[in-house]
């Protein structure tokens, strides 16, 4: 709950004056974004607000210093003291609207005057905790993650009971389960007793510090730190992950340091490499250095250009047309000219075969049905279903004609044609003694003059 503010705005969903209880966003602002509770259950949003942010319910129907004054009849009040002055109870009743002149003289005298005890309880001091600039350092006690957050991010945490799921040594209490030191005669089993117990406790020590390292070093939240080292650069995650096994050595902030140390030690190196070529060049100017870097950049880009062609030759040595339309690009490029045309590749490589022995209906196909169907890619139980499509059309026509085959069914055209070249040749369907010769190459001129 919180006050009421004094100046309300309209919700910015709906245009329509706020009315208590409403929603105000605290990410948001400064200003505050206030919406109505209409537009907060459609998850009204705009280009700042976003309706997953974490937000605080306003309304101010609850006491704060008396019993039978409400907080917003608190506000009226005050706002009427300041507009009427002390004294002129009726003007203020008028104003409050909810109260007499007697009740608000009585609650002034009451609660602003004659209470000793202070308008407000003392609260505890709170403590600020430094951030560290690479790991942000986690509490005593691990943080309670909001439900949405997933078990499996957080290090086996489960955040209802506040620990870990699995301890490091989970079974170490097996062995002194059974332990008993009551009426024990012998000093031998007393001693051997006593030593298992001691190292219990020694990994009881072990599993504490275990423990203290995750909280201490952040560890618990896996995502957060995953999202962290994305904006590590490649030399910063080496040094990062090379440096893990040292954490456990020293404190969280020493290690810290010693890796910004290292990464600042690296940056140096850079720039000293970097002088020491400007020099080898003899560079003695940032002028001149500043040149000699727009070159090299340029070079670097000249080399990669060059790269990209040799890689367009490899992959252009089956295709004439490719080979052809590179040799021009060449040229072009030679000539000077920056916008040059992609190439085209004018050939299609062929698919490999298709392994069929795999699928069922392999058997039932004979030497030439399988060559033909591994070529084609047609599996034996399409070809046997297309194969009786066409001997039930050609059944009822008396020939099959190839445009009739296209219509029966819906694959690949060139898959078609080859089919049906197939058939016609092992004679298990006709095309009425008429060639395809029209249909296979182009088409005939029909405006050609007739001799």
């Amino acid at each position: 709950m919180a006050l009421q503010d004094r100046d309300k705005k309209p919700c910015p969903g709906c245009s329509s004056c706020l009315i208590e209880p409403y929603i105000r966003c605290i990410v948001c602002g400064p200003p505050k974004v206030c919406i109505c509770l209409q537009c907060f259950s459609h998850a009204w949003e705009d280009g700042k607000h976003q309706s997953d942010h974490d937000y605080e319910i306003i309304a101010n129907q609850f006491s704060v210093l008396d019993s039978s004054w409400t907080a917003k009849e608190e506000l009226k009040f005050l706002d009427a003291i300041g507009d009427c002055g002390l004294g002129n109870w009726q003007d203020v009743a008028v104003q409050v609207q909810t109260k007499t002149k007697l009740e608000c003289e009585r609650h002034y005298n009451r609660v602003f005057i004659n209470n000793s005890r202070g308008l407000f309880p003392s609260l505890p001091q709170l403590t600020l905790v430094r951030r560290d600039p690479i790991i942000c350092r986690m509490s005593e006690d691990p943080p309670r993650p909001s439900k949405e957050t997933q078990r499996a991010d957080m290090a086996g945490y489960t955040p209802a009971r506040g620990d870990f799921n699995a301890e490091f040594d989970n079974y170490a209490e097996h062995d002194v389960l059974d332990i008993y030191f009551q009426g024990e005669e012998e000093p031998l089993l007393e001693q051997l007793k006593v030593a298992a117990v001691d190292i219990y406790s020694e990994r009881l020590q072990e599993r504490q510090r275990r423990k203290r390292m995750v909280r201490n070093y952040g560890l618990i939240n896996i995502a957060k730190i995953q999202m962290t080292e994305l904006g590590y650069d490649k030399v910063t995650k080496e040094l990062n992950k090379s440096l893990n096994p040292f954490m456990k050595l020293q404190t969280p902030l020493a290690h810290d340091k010693l890796l910004e140390g290292l990464i600042y030690e690296n940056d140096l190196k850079k720039e000293v490499k970097r002088l020491q070529e400007f020099r080898r060049n003899g560079i003695k100017s940032f002028k001149g250095a500043r040149l000699f870097d727009q070159l090299k950049r340029r070079r670097e880009r000249s080399n990669q250009q060059r790269t990209n062609h040799l890689s367009h030759v490899l992959n252009s040595t089956e295709d004439p047309g490719a080979c052809c339309q590179l040799l021009q690009r060449f040229a072009l490029l030679e000539a000077g000219h920056t916008e040059l045309p992609p190439i085209i590749p004018s050939m299609r490589r062929a698919a490999p075969p298709l392994n069929l022995l795999d699928f069922p209906g392999y058997e039932r196909l004979n030497e030439k049905e399988r060559e033909m169907c591994a070529s084609v890619r047609i599996i034996p139980e399409a070809y046997f279903e297309y194969k009786r499509i066409f001997q039930a059309e050609y059944q009822k026509l008396g020939y099959l004609k190839l445009k009739h085959a296209r219509n029966l069914i819906r694959i690949d055209v060139n898959k078609i044609r080859k089919l049906f070249d197939f058939l016609i040749k092992e004679c298990v369907i006709s095309n009425g003694n008429e060639t395809e010769e029209v249909d296979r190459f182009e088409p005939v001129n029909r405006f050609e003059p007739v001799s």
